[in-house]
């Protein structure tokens, strides 16, 4: 497949990368505000181009008519957007319809596979989120993913594009910098240790629950999309809730421990931080994704094992 990766500079645009670019049969396009690295090691390199690229500028440019498929995965992470609305708002919203809109005009029909969020719900929710509750975001980034999902849906519905809104976990571990995130800390609470380094968690509430997916787990998922029947869901409603686990911070910490050893937890600071804190309990921390899981989906095994996978990555 000839595939387009938007936000490809990103921690999830390079591991996706890496897999399509160790399998032959994949030509890929990465593009990024910021030129995008051909992630290190990758069996067929030649198999990639690299473009810089603003797509609220550039769209019609980085879009080619071969493309098979495309990762949207660009935009501005959820404290960013609630910081500067404006940013928000352009990246990710104005650059989307950009990009499908340069999509249906080039190569209608292309498969689109759309990196929404659990930020689309808000409170008040029930103690397990299904498919039939009505988002209702408590943040600009919430706002500006359903705006997204609802494109998606009527570009989709209009065949312009075959698109596919995945509402995503918090993903953790996640390797690299600090993201402007509020969920930031839930990798950084296992990376920045087992780097050696200090991490702030910014609620003091261990029991506080978060809805979580590992990188590889991710991964697979997102391989999966690529293959989905196009009419696995209806042509208006084309969101998915990916898999998770439900992970307390009490339960990081001791996986942590477990994995990383105890003087580990040393470097780990409590502060209250009150711009993060309603965002983080606006989150629902449990979804039934029956749905997902009926279309071969699958979530992560134990929390443990994410931090395992992180530390053998080192």
């Amino acid at each position: 497949m000839h595939i387009l990766i938007t936000g490809a500079a990103g921690f999830i645009g390079q591991l996706l990368a890496r897999e399509l670019l160790n399998d032959p049969s994949h030509r890929v396009i990465l593009t990024d505000i910021h030129q995008p690295p051909i992630p290190e090691g990758v069996k067929y390199p030649q198999n990639a181009t690299t473009v810089k690229g603003d797509l609220l500028t550039a769209a019609n440019e980085i879009v080619d008519k071969s493309l098979d498929a495309v990762y949207a995965f660009h935009g501005i992470m959820s404290s960013g957007s609630e910081i500067n609305f404006d940013l928000g708002m352009s990246v990710n919203i104005d650059a989307t319809r950009n990009l499908l809109d340069a999509l249906r005009h080039t190569c209608p029909g292309v498969r689109v596979i759309y990196s929404s969020s659990q930020a689309v719900y808000g409170q008040p929710l029930p103690e397990v989120v299904t498919d039939s509750v009505i988002p209702t975001p408590e943040s600009s980034y919430g706002a500006e993913k359903i705006v997204c999902e609802t494109l998606v849906n009527e570009y989709t519905r209009r065949k312009f594009i075959t698109g596919f809104s995945l509402r995503f976990p918090t993903i953790s571990v996640r390797a690299g910098a600090p993201t402007a995130a509020a969920s930031s800390f839930l990798s950084g609470l296992i990376r920045e240790p087992l780097n050696g380094q200090e991490c702030i968690i910014p609620i003091e509430d261990r029991s506080f629950k978060s809805w979580l997916c590992s990188p590889k787990t991710l991964v697979h998922n997102l391989l999966l999309t690529l293959q989905l029947p196009a009419d696995s869901v209806p042509l208006h409603i084309r969101q998915i809730n990916v898999p998770g686990i439900c992970v307390t911070v009490q339960d990081m910490m001791d996986a942590l421990e477990k994995i990383g050893g105890k003087d580990k937890l040393a470097l780990l600071k409590e502060k209250e931080d009150p711009a993060f804190v309603p965002i983080l309990r606006s989150w629902p921390t449990q979804f039934d994704n029956t749905q997902a899981i009926s279309l071969g989906y699958k979530r992560d095994e134990s929390f443990e094992q994410a931090v395992l996978d992180y530390k053998e990555s080192l």
